[in-house]
């Protein structure tokens, strides 16, 4: 084998090597750290922070270079092998090996390996080298690119090799792994993608747990029932409860009021608000842009049928990012509270499967019903009130007694529910109480 065939196919792989640590070095340097590095005087961080502005046409480059030495250096060795072995086959096949070996270790793992390791120290050193190569070559990658997309089904990549949102989110998990954010942070940015794919419905309040008032009652009333309630915006309803025909702001009521006391005796129609509509099945994301943009803080939900579904706040879709939010006049009720000898205080809303780890239980449902208050209603064959109380059988002959414990809103809707183990109920006797 030619020793300069040789020598010239290692330089080849060497310089493939360089590329692929500055292809992704450079992907794993964010325009901050180049900012702190500018600030922090660091040797070649001026050139680094042009590379910043502009990342993807120098991983264009990077990619364009890395590959032409890995043909390079796969032909060099090709044709060194046919020289050396009689057959051509034979010739071709210890090339390919040669060649997928060391394409994959020394081209493929070690450089990407330091380059993870050290992102700013491999993105530094290749600003040296890449931003007067990206001068010299010019549009020859971004045409190169827009070759690819010619042949692309669909929209190609427009803008160079971009990492796709399954990468971002491994990235983001990467980041809180070697401590360089904080595991809400994490969970924060997860949510922000799952917002995209989240629907109105999936966190509106639903119409069952609506406060609202009809459209003939008077201002007075209205403004009892939001300092009762801790509402600010009550929906208005017309005709029935799923007709809404607008909504009342606290601060309107509370100003008409101050400027003639006349006004509490004024329908409630008279102060209200047009309501927006919306169907449920919305993007949560796209209505959170809408509601910023017409300065609306408070949406109605629309089902297929064109029934009210339920309303959506601004805090409704921002707690899918941030988390629960509360003041100091929420009153955060825990979803179990041990009582002991295997007496629990549930939520109302308490999924069954919950309900069943509770009870050492592997699968607890109904075909039916997915929470205890929906369990207890179906027991009961009516709604629940404070007090009422059904016996439950569990699938490994348990009986468990679920009673009715504290109501709350206009509709008394159940808060918490109490269940305690209880004796079988003996043949005749009642089950519901």
């Amino acid at each position: 084998m030619s020793p300069q065939l040789l020598l010239g196919a290692v330089a080849l792989v060497v310089a493939a090597w360089l590329f692929a640590c500055a292809e992704t070095g450079i992907a794993r340097v964010s325009s901050f750290r180049a900012e702190e590095a500018v600030r922090s005087g660091r040797r070649g961080s001026a050139r680094l922070a042009q590379i910043a502005v502009d990342p993807t046409r120098y991983l264009n480059v990077a990619l364009l270079v890395r590959v032409a030495c890995e043909m390079a250096a796969a032909a060099l060795v090709t044709y060194a092998c046919l020289q050396e072995f009689d057959g051509t086959v034979e010739a071709l096949l210890v090339a390919i090996a040669v060649m997928v070996l060391v394409s994959y270790v020394a081209v493929g793992v070690s450089p990407r390996t330091i380059g993870r390791q050290h992102p700013l120290n491999t993105a530094t050193a290749a600003a040296y080298v890449l931003v007067p190569l990206a001068r010299i070559m010019g549009p020859i990658p971004s045409l190169l690119i827009l070759i690819g997309n010619a042949l692309t089904p669909g929209k190609g990549f427009r803008h160079g090799p971009f990492a796709s949102e399954a990468e971002l989110r491994a990235l983001v998990d990467l980041a809180e792994k070697e401590s360089l954010i904080e595991d809400e942070e994490r969970r924060m940015v997860h949510s922000v993608f799952e917002l995209g794919d989240t629907l109105v419905r999936e966190v509106m309040v639903p119409r069952t747990d609506l406060v609202v008032i009809e459209r003939y009652k008077t201002i007075r009333q209205a403004l009892t029932l939001a300092l009762r309630s801790g509402f600010s915006r009550i929906p208005v309803t017309g005709e029935s409860e799923d007709d809404i025909v607008g909504i009342v702001y606290l601060k309107d009521l509370v100003r008409r009021t101050h400027i003639s006391r006349d006004a509490e005796n004024d329908l409630v129609s008279t102060a209200m608000r047009p309501a927006v509509f919306v169907p449920d099945t919305k993007n949560a994301d796209d209505l959170l842009r809408e509601m910023q943009k017409e300065r609306n803080h408070v949406a109605v939900a629309v089902d297929e049928y064109g029934g009210t579904a339920g309303i959506v706040t601004i805090e409704d879709i921002l707690e899918e990012i941030v988390g629960e939010i509360t003041d100091e006049y929420d009153r955060e009720v825990p979803p179990v509270e041990d009582l002991g000898e295997g007496r629990y205080r549930v939520t109302a809303r308490l999924d069954l499967g919950d309900l069943g780890e509770l009870y050492d239980l592997e699968a607890f449902d109904d075909e039916d019903v997915e929470t205890v208050g929906g369990l207890l209603a179906k027991r009961l064959g009516r709604v629940p009130i404070a007090g009422a109380s059904s016996l439950v059988e569990l699938p490994d002959a348990r009986v468990l007694r679920l009673t009715a414990e504290s109501a709350a809103g206009r509709r008394n809707k159940i808060v918490t529910v109490l269940v305690e183990p209880a004796e079988p109920p003996v043949d005749g006797e009642e089950e519901a109480e």
